[in-house]
């Protein structure tokens, strides 16, 4: 069943000069000419067969039909207006929730949140510091970027992005900065070390590796965040251990030296999402990732 409607051309072109009070306006609003806005008016003027304006002295006046349409019109276009826009916000991806532990978003993401703007453009990050660990439902989150070991949450599918390696590290401003850097990796068995509540097993691990039985080392400051540690240890307050990753830009710059190396954990960096989760972002995001660790 047909469904009758004024030309819309003209209805826009009527609503306009009847909000504005002026064909001269409303042509200008529109980008057309004065002489195209009477005609749209006329033209909705013979097809109701009712004038939809009047003159009132040097201006117009709306009729009683051209106050009705006025409204009517007025309606139409803002609920139209308002729908369209809502679609075009549809249209925008929502922002990827990346989380991430606060040491990794400091010192290694965030640096590089450039670089991957002009690799990605597309993608729209939301970061998400996260501290003590991820629930298996990632909630609240599209996915987690840390560093982790098997077996991971069964609900989780994980893209695995290189090798987590550690080792010691310590300023050039450190008081025993010459006799340390230059002696064998034993040296630090009497040294007081500073060290992070979040990896209380990242000494002894590393001592094992060196073929060191040293259980628990000297314990020098703790601090609650890698990255405060790692502040310490630039400041020249002690030896640290971490991850190569997140020490690299100082390492580059000389406000930390790895006199020892640095030696793989068994970890993995890893872009984990919920299992099943078609979001294309994920893997281009692992992708980028593996790329930027390589």
């Amino acid at each position: 069943m047909s469904r009758p409607l004024p030309p819309l051309n003209a209805l826009r072109a009527f609503e306009a000069a009847a909000r504005l009070g002026s064909v001269s306006r409303a042509a200008a609003e529109l980008h057309v000419t004065h002489g195209a806005v009477s005609r749209h008016v006329r033209t909705l003027e013979e097809a109701l067969g009712r004038p939809l304006f009047v003159r009132d002295g040097r201006g117009l006046a709306l009729t009683a039909d051209g106050l009705r349409l006025r409204d009517l019109a007025g309606d139409a276009f803002s609920s139209l207006q308002a729908g369209w826009a809502a679609m075009q916000r549809d249209r925008r991806p929502l922002a990827f929730v990346l989380g991430c532990p606060g040491s990794l978003l400091a010192r290694w993401v965030i640096p590089r949140l450039e670089r991957l703007a002009v690799d990605l453009p597309t993608l729209t990050l939301h970061l998400s510091a996260q501290e003590g660990g991820f629930d298996d439902a990632l909630t609240g989150l599209d996915a987690a970027l840390l560093v982790g070991e098997a077996p991971w949450p069964s609900g989780w599918d994980v893209h695995l992005l290189a090798p987590e390696r550690i080792g010691p590290v310590l300023s050039p401003r450190h008081v025993r900065f010459a006799a340390l850097s230059g002696a064998p990796p034993a040296v630090l068995a009497d040294e007081p070390v500073l060290h992070t509540a979040s990896r209380p097993q990242a000494w002894p691990r590393w001592f094992a590796t060196q073929g060191l039985d040293i259980g628990q080392p000297r314990r020098g400051a703790g601090f609650d965040h890698l990255t405060y540690l790692l502040e310490a240890a630039v400041a020249g307050l002690g030896v640290a251990i971490a991850p190569q990753e997140l020490v690299q830009a100082d390492l580059e710059g000389g406000r930390l030296v790895a006199p020892w190396g640095f030696t793989d954990t068994g970890g993995q960096w890893a872009l984990c999402g919920r299992r099943g989760n078609p979001d294309p972002r994920i893997p281009a995001l692992a992708a980028w990732l593996h790329t930027a660790l390589a």
